[in-house]
């Protein structure tokens, strides 16, 4: 299995474009997060617009698998914290959003929202639960997770200081997924002392980073060949992945 990665497009409609030729060689493609850009000129609604129908339109080439980011929330949850309840109404067959674990291919993936308070960060905890039974029956070898934020190290180092989640390690650490596909942290894989891949005991974690023109950063993680390989303005890395589980 094939799977493309990239995030924080923010609303980059071009790097969207290379993702429609690109899409056809892949067998998922994920989108980790912020497909909003909160600082552009194009108000949010008309945003949200334009990248629904770009999402459900990859889908038709492509399974999707599209989480939230911070960049994404246009709305509030029950608790009064902010959500990205635009996603929800993507939700189909072949474009899994937040809260949604679905089996390609084999794999299991799981695409978490970004949580703003305890309520979320509840739900993201109860999803994993729900997601590691299904894994226990076996309904598939790998897991996957989809997650916006990555933990504190290599892969969340602005340069400057880490912006790493809270959550993630002690989630990791109790269900040992076999990856979890991150963003968030635009610099991480371009600065000394970042990474775009790493690992937590037996999961690998990974962060294509943020870049200018009109081609995403991206990681192509080849599950049957055990590799993921880094292409950006930075050039081309290949990782051999010891003990993919």
């Amino acid at each position: 299995m094939r799977i493309l990665l990239t995030s924080d497009l923010h609303y980059k409609l071009r790097q969207y474009d290379w993702l429609f030729q690109s899409a056809a060689q892949f067998d998922a493609v994920v989108v980790a997060g912020d497909h909003i850009d909160v600082v552009s000129a194009v108000p949010g609604e008309v945003q949200v617009a334009a990248l629904s129908t770009t999402l459900v339109r990859l889908s038709t080439l492509v399974p999707v698998l599209a989480c939230s980011g911070n960049h994404d929330l246009n709305a509030r949850n029950a608790a009064g914290e902010k959500t990205a309840d635009w996603l929800d109404a993507l939700r189909g067959p072949r474009l899994a959003v937040d809260g949604d674990s679905v089996c390609i291919a084999g794999t299991l993936f799981t695409v978490c929202p970004w949580w703003d308070g305890p309520h979320a960060q509840a739900e993201v905890q109860r999803q994993i639960e729900a997601a590691a039974l299904r894994r226990g029956k076996a309904e598939a070898g790998r897991w996957v997770w989809v997650y916006h934020a990555p933990p504190e190290g290599g892969l969340s180092w602005t340069g400057r200081r880490h912006y790493g989640d809270p959550l993630l390690p002690a989630l990791i650490a109790r269900h040992r997924p076999s990856a979890v596909l991150c963003g968030h942290i635009h610099e991480a894989p371009f600065k000394a002392g970042g990474a775009w891949a790493e690992r937590i005991g037996a999961t690998w974690l990974f962060n294509a980073g943020r870049q200018i023109g009109d081609v995403p950063a991206r990681i192509e993680i080849d599950l049957a060949a055990g590799t993921a390989t880094w292409v950006s303005l930075a050039g081309v890395e290949t990782l051999v992945l010891e003990d993919l589980q």
